[in-house]
């Protein structure tokens, strides 16, 4: 039986009112009855055709806990890089902001003179920001120690973790991206190199360079100088890799001269290959030699230590991933987990289990938790808004909270929201994490509000279409109202 609308005689005005307020009502009409939801959130929706039980909301004051704003916030929802709130904060309370990783090279051999008569181990330890800078600093580390040559192999132990049963383009065919990298115990620069591709009238094929090049690294250049206008995105180029030969890459393609220079950043060759690779390239800079090649082997037993390597810390490794949504960083952070809590070859699953322990622990119950790889770059991962509240309420009552607030991207400042929140006031005072993937925006975090306080704020919108402008747009009806409290 439907509900009975009376019929009013009222002034043209407030009829009109009355017909929008009643068009309103029937747009989001899947809005609990009791839901504390801002209207003008509900009217962002209307406009944007979201009903609301694809969103899910939850605003509480972070320092009474008093919830002022909610909407299905016990239902489990796709959260994309949101979950990243989740995953740093996990490791910052296990780990602590101190912690760090170990890449540590033993001799296999006997070391005269400077000449290591047997093989160079480098044991990985999931270092997720061995950049190529860093990389290099190992390098002159070693030879600083007095190692010159080495007779034998470089043999790579990265056994920290469990082998990854997936592809590098398994999520969305894109396997060049530096996004889609598998973590690895032994990761070099994300196993990215940049690209730069120059053409000229002169060259009827453009010079290509590569930084960092791995010594391993073949560059079939099939590129074309083309005539005409420089077009836009990638510019005509394309890279390959063939299926039997991982460390060449097949660069094709038309490339106008009118374009002179192209750089582009690209994720190559397999983790262990760019490691040796990128690593062979600067010590024979350095003035080193090796006489050996690439070789996959656990530690030997009789093997001895000869340098330790300490990363950056977990606080500075916490900034950058949810700063700049550093998938596989986040991804090595679970694996971090995992390693720590339940032992090494750690995988996903066993992260995904020491984090369970810890909600258990910090009594924080999420129906419907999933939790794939710790980075978002997924289709099965869920959690409820709540949920995500709650983690970012323990939080801001941690001692770690100044880490982890610092962590986050600030608007209309940097990171991920830098072109974000431009409004009078507001700049600065939004510390929240973004979350995109097709049909899915979710924001996470805290907004300091124009009263002074400080509130926690979590939306997940899963939508068609809803990573595009129509998901921002109820995000900022939400946030403005937050802000005014």
């Amino acid at each position: 039986m439907g509900r009975f609308i009376p019929v009013l005689t009222m002034p043209n005005r407030s009829a009109a009112l009355f017909a929008a307020a009643i068009a309103l009502y029937v747009l989001a009409g899947t809005v609990r009855a009791d839901a504390q939801l801002p209207p003008a959130v509900v009217r962002a929706m209307s406009r944007a055709g979201v009903p609301a039980n694809h969103v899910s909301i939850h605003v509480r004051d972070a320092n009474s806990g008093a919830s002022i704003a909610e909407l299905n916030e016990q239902i489990p929802r796709s959260p994309a890089s949101t979950i990243k709130v989740l995953t740093t904060f996990a490791a910052l309370d296990m780990l602590g902001p101190a912690y760090t990783w170990k890449t540590q090279a033993y001799l296999n051999g006997d070391l005269a003179n400077g000449v290591l008569n047997g093989d160079l181990v480098l044991v990985g330890g999931g270092d997720p920001f061995m950049t190529s800078d860093r990389w290099w600093s190992f390098v002159q580390n070693l030879r600083e120690l007095g190692l010159a040559k080495i007779t034998g192999d470089i043999v790579i132990d990265n056994t920290h973790f469990a082998p990854i049963d997936e592809t590098r383009g398994g999520f969305d065919a894109q396997p060049y991206r530096s996004y889609n990298v598998l973590p690895d115990a032994l990761m070099v620069n994300f196993q990215t190199s940049r690209f730069t591709i120059t053409a000229s009238p002169q060259r009827a094929r453009p010079l290509i360079t590569v930084n960092p090049l791995p010594a391993n690294l073949t560059i079939d250049n099939q590129l074309q100088t083309g005539a005409g206008r420089c077009q836009g995105y990638n510019r005509g180029v394309s890279f390959n890799t063939p299926v039997n030969d991982p460390n060449t890459v097949i660069v094709s393609g038309v490339l106008p001269a009118a374009c002179g220079s192209y750089s582009v950043n690209r994720a190559i060759m397999s983790a262990p290959d760019y490691a040796y690779g990128t690593f062979r390239t600067l010590w024979t800079q350095s003035g080193g030699a090796i006489d050996g090649a690439l070789r996959m082997a656990p530690l030997p037993a009789n093997a001895t230590r000869f340098y330790s390597h300490d990363s950056i810390s977990l606080a500075e490794i916490i900034r950058l991933v949810n700063k700049y949504s550093n998938n596989v960083m986040a991804r090595t952070l679970l694996l971090t987990l995992g390693a720590e809590k339940l032992g090494v070859p750690t995988t996903a699953r066993s992260g995904s289990d020491a984090v369970r322990s810890w909600l258990e622990s910090r009594n924080i119950r999420i129906p419907g938790f999933v939790l794939e790889n710790g980075s978002g770059l997924s289709r099965s991962e869920r959690v409820t808004a709540r949920g995500l509240a709650d983690v970012l309420d323990a939080a801001w009552h941690s001692p770690f909270m100044p880490e982890f607030a610092a962590s986050l991207p600030l608007s209309a400042t940097d990171g991920t929201l830098r072109n974000r929140f431009r409004a009078a006031g507001m700049q600065g005072r939004l510390r929240m994490k973004t979350g995109h993937l097709d049909d899915v925006n979710s924001l996470a975090g805290f907004i300091n509000a124009a009263s002074g306080k400080t509130y926690v704020v979590v939306i997940m919108i899963n939508h068609p279409g809803a990573q595009s402008g129509l998901g921002e747009n109820i995000q900022a009806e939400l946030i403005r109202w937050v802000f005014g409290q």
